[in-house]
């Protein structure tokens, strides 16, 4: 039977240290830590703990947001841990899945945070409708592009004198938006 830790933060920028923390406090066995947004299931660390867990584990959290955003991808979470004879532990909403009681509150809490995050999102939607109304906001503004630089850089990185990654660098451009473009004017490494 071991404790583990599952751990979540939205970006790399953001710290999970205050959840590890508290794992560390409950002498967690193992911890799994994903950095990327919980509006999604399928995340990388969350699948790994999903499959190492073995009956009689708990998996334990800081609040279930950080294991899911939507009710349905929670219980589902909730109900193959439960088939696998794992139980889960929210320390922030103190329930426990083990329980009837537990189950309710998990479903009860995790329906009115999505309920929250959807106002949330309903008065940032009409907050940028009125703002548009009002000629205030511009929407996000287009990456400047310098059509015969491009083509230019574009020309040596054809040629071979210089890397893509070079290319990208000097035009300052990630690679979805240099490819893109690449393709766009006909620039392929075999056309040299």
């Amino acid at each position: 039977m071991a404790l583990i830790g599952y751990a979540r933060v939205s970006t790399d920028g953001q710290n999970e240290a205050r959840q590890v923390e508290a794992f560390k406090a409950l002498g967690v066995d193992k911890v799994f830590i994903d950095k990327q947004s919980g509006k999604d299931a399928a995340r990388p660390q969350l699948t790994a703990m999903r499959e190492y867990v073995r009956e009689g584990d708990t998996v334990i959290v800081t609040e279930y947001a950080r294991l899911a955003r939507s009710v349905r991808d929670l219980l589902n979470i909730v109900d193959e841990l439960s088939a696998k004879g794992v139980q889960l532990i929210s320390q922030k909403e103190d329930f426990d899945t083990s329980t009837p009681q537990g189950k309710l509150m998990l479903t009860v809490f995790a329906g009115l945070a999505e309920f929250e995050r959807e106002m949330i999102l309903e008065r940032q939607r009409e907050g940028i409708a009125i703002a548009k109304a009002e000629g205030k906001y511009k929407g996000r503004q287009p990456l400047p592009f310098d059509e015969k630089e491009f083509k230019r850089e574009c020309e040596k990185w054809v040629k071979g004198s210089q890397t893509a990654v070079d290319t990208m660098k000097r035009l300052g451009m990630k690679p979805n938006r240099f490819y893109r473009y690449a393709k766009k004017y006909g620039f392929n490494r075999g056309n040299a």
